[in-house]
């Protein structure tokens, strides 16, 4: 079988904005007297903002504190605040190798996706200057449920009109990488810890277009 597509991650994969969102969620839980740490983060990657507020409020002890309208004013103020944050990318903000391995896809005449649960996710390709290197994104307004669940991707690959099991998917957080691995696509993962994944690579310094075809034709079936 032919590689027909490869969809990428955002936050981890292309640029890093995970500091960004942990000052944001620094701020809001401040303000309810809540504390945590980057460690405490790290769970949050990969995961939509409601349930990342859940597990904030669950982190605290304050989990059934507030009704559903306070949970999403919290919410919805985070993400102002994070909004905020991101007029700090530029095309400096990507991460190392991201355009070259995005050019050699395209050469490859590949297509070439996003999955992102942030709904931001088309404002960030913008600001990088690289959305139009991709052929369809799939965020969290074409989803119900956020990731380890597999309907981003499995979106995604929708939207390239490409089936699963003919894709590369390409993911930092574990729960990315298990929603992968769930649409039945290859899966590579990009940081430590994801011994779940087909092909694990330490930074996308190593994510190259070589580097996915040769996984690619190494794959084996059951």
């Amino acid at each position: 079988m032919t590689l027909k597509a490869v969809v990428f991650d955002l936050d981890g994969v292309i640029t890093d904005t995970a500091h960004l969102h942990f000052l944001a969620w620094r701020a809001v839980a401040d303000e309810i007297g809540i504390t945590f740490d980057e460690a405490f983060n790290e769970q949050l990657k990969g995961i939509s903002r409601m349930d990342s507020l859940q597990r904030i409020l669950k982190h605290g002890g304050k989990e059934g504190t507030f009704s559903d309208e306070q949970r999403l004013a919290l919410a919805t103020k985070k993400n102002a605040l994070y909004v905020q944050s991101l007029a700090s990318l530029t095309e400096d903000s990507l991460l190392t190798g991201i355009r070259d391995v995005l050019a050699d896809i395209r050469a490859a005449k590949v297509k070439i996706g996003l999955a992102s649960v942030s709904l931001n996710a088309p404002g960030i390709l913008h600001a990088l200057g690289i959305h139009q290197a991709f052929d369809f994104c799939a965020d969290a307004s074409r989803i119900c449920r956020s990731k380890p669940d597999p309907e981003i991707f499995l979106a995604a690959c929708a939207g390239l009109n490409v089936r699963p099991d003919a894709a590369i998917g390409i993911e930092d957080a574990p729960a990315g990488v298990e929603a992968i691995n769930a649409a039945g696509m290859l899966s590579v993962g990009i940081g430590c810890g994801l011994n779940h994944a087909g092909l694990q690579l330490h930074s996308t310094r190593e994510l190259t277009w070589k580097c996915l075809t040769e996984f690619w034709a190494s794959r084996t079936y059951c």
